[in-house]
């Protein structure tokens, strides 16, 4: 087996046909992503005869099931490889922030990084850590303003 550069694709939206062939087999390899193995094996079959056997990791097989659940939906998908190490641009664009406040948060120290030369450069997961802590931090915010209105009896039910 050969690996070869990756090809732009269109992105298309799935055919009624498309989104009932993701569905079934979303649900059927859901039950193997649940699994705390680190990688699996799933044989691939282009017809009745012909089939290969490929070992993933279960992290990709999760991918995957995510890709055909949003198939499953109508749902047109496309796959953007994201480097280990990114630039403050495009950091920023990942935070859906302004780059000069990602600095700030860089600068501040929220945020780990490293300079090469002058330029900074932020490694993509101490980028998801802190943008899975910011959304817990607003999560309970949320919460607690949503209790708030529930004891003050605003009209929320």
């Amino acid at each position: 087996m050969t690996l070869s550069a990756p090809r732009s694709f269109d992105i298309i939206a799935p055919t009624a046909e498309d989104s009932a062939i993701a569905q079934a087999s979303s649900q059927i390899l859901a039950s193997i992503v649940d699994s705390d193995a680190s990688h699996c094996t799933i044989r691939v079959m282009l017809d009745d005869t012909q089939g290969e056997a490929v070992t993933i990791p279960t992290s990709a097989l999760r991918l995957f099931v995510d890709i055909l659940t949003q198939m499953a939906k109508g749902n047109a998908v496309s796959i953007v490889p994201i480097k280990k190490e990114l630039t403050t641009s495009e950091a920023a664009d990942i935070l859906n922030v302004s780059r000069p406040y990602l600095v700030d948060l860089l600068e501040s120290g929220k945020i780990p990084f490293r300079k090469v030369g002058t330029r900074r450069r932020i490694l993509y997961q101490d980028l998801m850590t802190y943008k899975h802590q910011i959304d817990e931090r607003r999560r309970q915010a949320l919460a607690e303003l949503a209790a708030q209105a529930q004891e003050l009896n605003m009209g929320y039910e």
